[in-house]
């Protein structure tokens, strides 16, 4: 049977100098996991408006259930500006008061989410009270055996010590990047090189896994006291948007269905690679790739 995954948060447009894309890391996570073949649900919410809409009939094309992703009466659907430095790495402006601030959970949601091997959560979806709620009545409804991802990404000031320590202590993986580890190196005196830091935060918040990403220089994975290094693979960079949430999809897929760390790890960066060498979060793959 195909993994049950659950994607959480926001859900948004990517106004990219190109044009608009899908975005939001929880609602591109489940994208990647239902091109890898699991059978996935993203609850988020967006507004009815065209742009709320027009997410709708986008996920609906991309083989998405969308019955998780509510409709707000009042609040606009969200967007985010997206300026792509020289180096091809986003650099983002967030809106706010927006339909994904107010996430409202529908029963088949918690259904769903009590039979999931693995579920998706980030930071910045937690910026509101009443998102939070519901992001954290979805984790406690999950089965005790399930894989609970905190994709931290910190963005702008929406984060604190406080909700990133109790998102910790909610999840048992944690996936960030290297502009993310200095900011908890700071925040909870980790000590050493990366490897040292990685290997505390493991400890310290008892976490099965941790995915930390560098960019064109590759990765770093552990897994249960387990280490591995990958350089990265050379890719003709259009956008890096979506490239990390790919990433974590294959990770997150390779730790359920067991597979070596190191071929995890080789998956994970072919993957990023090949999303980093397309325009937008959500490219069709081709068969070769996956």
């Amino acid at each position: 049977m195909n993994p049950h995954v659950v994607g959480i948060g926001e859900i948004l447009w990517d106004l990219l100098p190109s044009g608009k894309q899908l975005g939001g890391a929880p609602a591109n996570f489940a994208y990647h996991a239902h091109a890898l073949g699991a059978e996935v649900r993203v609850v988020s919410r967006v507004g009815n408006d065209p742009l709320g809409l027009e997410i709708l009939a986008r996920l609906a094309a991309l083989g998405l259930p969308v019955d998780g992703v509510g409709v707000d009466a009042s609040a606009p659907t969200g967007t985010v500006s997206v300026e792509v430095q020289s180096d091809g790495q986003p650099r983002f402006t967030i809106h706010e008061n927006v339909a994904w601030d107010r996430i409202d959970v529908d029963a088949v949601s918690l259904d769903f989410a009590a039979h999931a091997d693995a579920l998706c959560f980030g930071s910045l979806a937690q910026r509101s009270a009443t998102s939070r709620a519901a992001i954290r009545q979805v984790l406690s409804k999950t089965p005790a055996t399930a894989l609970r991802v905190f994709d931290i990404n910190l963005r702008q000031h929406f984060y604190s010590r406080e909700l990133i320590e109790s998102s910790l202590a909610l999840a048992n993986a944690l996936k960030l990047n290297e502009t993310e580890l200095p900011v908890l190196a700071e925040m909870f005196s980790l000590a050493g090189d990366a490897r040292a830091q990685l290997a505390t935060l493991a400890q310290r918040f008892e976490l099965r896994a941790i995915a930390f990403t560098r960019g064109a220089h590759g990765s770093l994975l552990l897994a249960e006291g387990t280490w591995s290094e990958h350089a990265g693979l050379p890719a003709k960079v259009v956008d890096a948007v979506g490239a990390g949430d790919a990433f974590t999809a294959a990770w997150a897929l390779g730790l359920l269905a067991r597979q070596p760390l190191d071929e995890i790890n080789r998956r994970a960066n072919q993957l990023a690679a090949y999303v980093c060498t397309q325009p937008g979060a959500t490219p069709v793959y081709p068969k070769e790739t996956l």
